[in-house]
């Protein structure tokens, strides 16, 4: 799906602002409401646009603690990144898993609400993962930046 100038205006300002009514989008972008309606749902069914959903403040719930860890597997066959991937999925902890080149097969981002809280998550979920071969945790001291907006610009 080929994204024009107001495709991409309409993408960047909703990922400003989700909740933005469409009358207000419309006029932001340039348009009628009709045709912000008709690209939005083309956006939709073309799934460049995913879904919409409230940012939550991590701190602000009692999840404070970032940590990344970096996981090795014994093996790196299908079973086995099924299996892990799998069990990954079911883990509210973790907000991010990544499958990775290098030395690490996968990077994760986990939340917890303290060092005791990830302590147990790491004991009694990411250790009893079949075919876990080693683990690494990176505790962030601070956020330095954090965005879901992709930069979404004019192609070149």
């Amino acid at each position: 799906m080929k994204l024009d100038a107001i495709d991409r205006r309409l993408l960047a300002l909703l990922q400003e602002n989700g909740r933005l009514p469409v009358t207000d989008l419309a006029e932001k972008a340039g348009l009628t409401t009709s045709p912000c309606l008709r690209r939005l749902r083309i956006l939709e069914q073309g799934g460049i646009i995913c879904g919409y959903a409230a940012l939550v403040d991590q701190q602000k719930v009692g999840l404070p603690v970032s940590v990344f860890v970096s996981v090795k597997l014994e093996m790196q066959r299908e079973e086995a990144l099924e299996r892990f991937e799998a069990t990954i999925r079911d883990c509210p902890e973790v907000v991010e898993c990544y499958l990775m080149t290098g030395p690490r097969d996968y990077l994760l981002r986990v939340v917890a609400r303290d060092l005791s809280a990830y302590e147990q998550f790491l004991k009694q979920t990411l250790t009893r993962i079949e075919g876990v071969a080693s683990i690494e945790s990176s505790f962030a001291l601070s956020q330095v930046k954090h965005s879901n907006a992709l930069p979404i610009a004019e192609p070149v």
